[in-house]
């Protein structure tokens, strides 16, 4: 009997996803319904034959458990915060779940339940999180075989653009959700530990706290602190290490100057501003600053900011975006962190013909029969386009291959899990393989 997927949210790290779990389909008998809150959207990814595209609000109960109980497997692409009502629809129904997005607290509350009813709610199987576990794990666990103490552990992702394409100030460009490149580091803790000792990081504090990281033949990226670490001490059985570190990559200089968006406040999204719809570019910045009846605007900033003249860098990324210019807004009651995105949506957006470029880097240092090394694994890929972009590409197929493994009985795990289990990842990480996807490992010492 054939076997059907429902995938939630057809957004722009989905390409991938639905191109192989239709191939996948074809193959192994089975169907996908893609389904979206914009129908036309829901058309435009519904390509293939054993495909087909239906309007969906979640907000509607009646139509999403219609749509679920259709359904052997649900994949939600949905922003994080909106997964809760459909996995509670898939256990109400008896499906199974996977999604890309962190596995809450929320959806732990269900691990009981889910595995009491004899099913796989696969979290964190996208790209970070995803194959960060995937990669990371491979090698924790041949570290162990091998009788290895791992001492330390850092990890950095990035998605940038291409080099080819990194053609203005910030050497970035959007090439996922940018609301979420603006909000990042935004409203939680950050955790990490360092030498043996917790670490925090204020918010306000996320931009200005980097390291520099070099590989080989791409040069140097920045790296800063990701939410909470140190879950994934126990997470990856690390009990005992010194060092557990994760982090988002940059080009070195991009920290710095969006630090300055930090200390200015443009990246607040607890409150709106009045007469946001007639405010320029220029007078969104002076909102944040005093008043002062003759210094401009620039001067201000820099003052307020403690921005040197002699601070070429940092002040020709600023200027690079238009902020002082008489441009208007056009969003009414919009956020500062949302006026700060369509100010950067001008600038930012990949052309068409341009690539991006996913950047992922771990660092380990183990003890081996008495002796320190170090290893780094890394995973250099580039998209072909605006569309098929590396970011669709490394979301996607993790997330695909794990869902085909779930369809076809071989994950034995059941209940709230991440990919960090052998019957997940090592399959996951050979089929990568054959899409010329594989992680590049140099030892020293």
């Amino acid at each position: 009997m054939p076997k059907s997927i429902l995938l939630i949210g057809a957004g722009r790290s989905t390409t991938h996803l639905i191109e192989y779990l239709c191939k996948q389909g074809l193959e192994n008998d089975w169907n996908l319904t893609i389904a979206d809150m914009d129908p036309e959207l829901a058309v435009l990814k519904s390509v293939f034959e054993n495909s087909k595209a239906v309007q969906l609000d979640i907000n509607q109960p009646e139509k999403l458990d219609k749509l679920v109980e259709e359904h052997d497997l649900v994949v939600s692409m949905l922003p994080a915060h909106m997964h809760m009502p459909v996995a509670r629809t898939c256990l109400n129904f008896n499906k199974h779940f996977v999604s890309a997005s962190y596995l809450s607290k929320e959806m732990m509350d269900l691990d009981p339940e889910i595995k009491h009813k004899d099913l796989i709610f696969l979290n964190e199987c996208g790209l970070d999180p995803g194959l960060d576990h995937i990669s990371a794990m491979s090698i924790i666990d041949q570290l162990k075989a091998r009788g290895c103490y791992i001492r330390e552990f850092e990890s950095f992702t990035g998605g940038l653009v291409a080099p080819e394409n990194d053609d203005n100030a910030w050497k970035y460009k959007f090439t996922w959700n940018p609301r979420n490149v603006v909000l990042s580091g935004y409203g939680g803790a950050i955790k990490f530990m360092q030498e043996g000792e917790y670490k925090y990081i204020p918010y306000h504090q996320v931009f200005s706290r980097t390291e520099i990281i070099e590989i080989e033949q791409y040069g140097m990226f920045e790296g800063y602190a990701n939410r909470d670490s140190l879950k994934y001490i126990k997470t990856y059985g690390l009990e005992d290490i010194k060092t557990m570190y994760r982090g988002t990559l940059r080009r070195p200089g991009f920290c710095k100057a969006w630090n300055a968006f930090v200390a200015l406040g443009a990246t607040d999204d607890s409150y709106t501003l009045e007469n946001s719809e007639n405010m320029t570019f220029r007078e969104f910045i002076n909102t944040f600053l005093a008043y002062h009846p003759t210094d401009s605007v620039e001067l201000k900033l820099k003052y307020y900011l403690n921005i040197a003249q002699d601070d070429v860098e940092i002040w020709h990324k600023l200027e690079s975006l238009d902020l002082f210019k008489p441009i208007k807004i056009g969003l009414k009651n919009a956020t500062p962190a949302q006026i700060l995105q369509h100010i950067l949506e001008r600038k930012w957006t990949m052309e068409p013909n341009e690539k991006d470029m996913i950047v992922m880097w771990h660092k380990f240092v183990y003890m081996e029969n008495g002796q320190r090394k170090e290893l780094h694994s890394s995973i250099i890929n580039k998209g072909e386009d605006q569309q098929r972009t590396a970011m669709s590409q490394l979301v996607g197929l993790p997330l695909g291959m794990a869902t085909k493994l779930i369809l076809q009985d071989r994950v034995p795990q059941k209940g709230a899990i991440m990919p960090i289990y052998k019957e997940i990842y090592q399959p996951v990480l050979e089929e990568l393989k054959t899409y010329n996807i594989r992680m590049i490992e140099k030892t020293m010492g």
